[in-house]
């Protein structure tokens, strides 16, 4: 009999794979991973606290950078907060802009966990092609918002601008290139013998083990769950397009690898039903008071973000900061699952584990 000694191993938070400053504390006995502790606080910058002193408008750059792969939706979601308190009518043209701009970031946001989970595995050819892609998308809402990562684009009542001459047609040409890319990229990895035995029947969890721990997004959807807030619980103009929200059943890795890939072309039909349907002209702000004053009272809204459910809460006295914020972040409930997925594992799953969650630590730690 092989007798192993128990080792305690840090595992980030500097790891490049702990995608972010995440750190992972593991009890091993040989290379089985007996317990996990995830250790969050890394980045934590106390957003909804400094919240209570700004002004409606001054909170959004901080929404920016709770999700910054994805900051367009944390933007969209605390200003239809405000606009559902102060019973805002938004014009159509705005409404086009914001999901034309929320579905690209989504893809843009999706390339970037797909090239940083092939790279986890050694493969450094697909991370190249997803950030080719994912250059186009960002180059587009640079030219919509005037920023690459931080977009500050969503207000209260609209967006920022409209959007500049000739942009619609650029994200026209975008979708079929896409799609001919996606193509390329279920050929290059799908299928790979490698890749699929290091993710099939690799972290499963039952749909149950899903709901109980509150997880949503692909996390969910990958259990089988058919539930996306866009379709179940329609907001902005999203029950204006014609999608399908993508599941499976098995509730692994490659189950949610195969629901991400499957859910950027859901999002290149949305963006292209939104650019035939996009409004000729139009305001793209509506008049709102130039300080914004949310009435007293409280409200929480939740929309589909690219990792999940977010939700934003406000209690307003009135004024024109609000009382209290708080967000519901996805990254930070779809990580409580990880200490039971890992627990009698080979520390060899261990970051096809972490990386099939998809989270983001400036969401995490808030």
């Amino acid at each position: 009999m092989i007798r192993t000694e128990e080792i305690l191993l840090n595992v980030g938070p500097q790891h490049p794979s702990t995608h972010g400053v995440f750190r992972l504390v593991l009890t091993l006995d040989g290379e089985v991973i007996t317990d996990a502790k995830p250790v969050i606080g890394y980045l934590h910058r106390g957003t909804e606290k400094i919240a209570e002193n700004l002004q409606y408008t001054q909170i959004i750059p901080y929404t920016d950078r709770m999700d910054y792969v994805s900051a367009m939706t944390n933007n969209y979601v605390l200003v239809h907060a405000v606009e559902t308190m102060m019973n805002i009518e938004i014009p159509e043209r705005a409404e086009y802009l914001r999901i034309l701009a929320m579905e690209l970031n989504r893809v843009a946001s999706h390339l970037l966990w797909w090239g940083t989970y092939i790279l986890d595995f050694g493969a450094t050819s697909p991370l190249l092609y997803a950030f080719r892609e994912r250059e186009m998308i960002l180059n587009l809402l640079n030219e919509l918002s005037g920023a690459r990562l931080t977009f500050n684009y969503m207000r209260v009542g609209g967006v920022k601008w409209d959007a500049p001459e000739g942009w619609i047609e650029k994200v026209r040409d975008f979708v079929p290139y896409m799609r001919k890319m996606l193509v390329g990229y279920n050929e290059l990895v799908s299928g790979n013998e490698i890749f699929l035995n290091r993710t099939k029947n690799i972290g499963t969890y039952t749909k149950e083990d899903a709901l109980n721990y509150s997880l949503s997004g692909v996390n969910l959807r990958s259990t089988g769950v058919k539930w996306d807030l866009r379709k179940d619980e329609p907001y902005s103009i999203y029950d204006r397009f014609d999608f399908n929200v993508v599941t499976r059943d098995a509730g692994d890795a490659f189950a949610r690898y195969e629901c991400r890939l499957e859910e950027i072309e859901e999002s290149l039909k949305i963006i292209e039903q939104a650019v035939e349907q996009f409004p000729q002209d139009g305001p793209f702000m509506a008049k709102v008071p130039k300080i914004i004053k949310a009435p007293k009272g409280e409200a929480f809204v939740r929309i589909e973000g690219s990792r999940g459910e977010i939700g934003c809460y406000i209690a307003s006295d009135g004024k024109k900061e609000p009382y209290r914020m708080k967000f519901r972040r996805p990254s930070f409930y779809n990580l409580q699952i990880l200490p039971k997925l890992l627990i009698g594992e080979n520390i060899s799953n261990l970051i096809s584990i972490l990386g099939a969650i998809d989270i983001v630590l400036g969401e995490v730690d808030g």
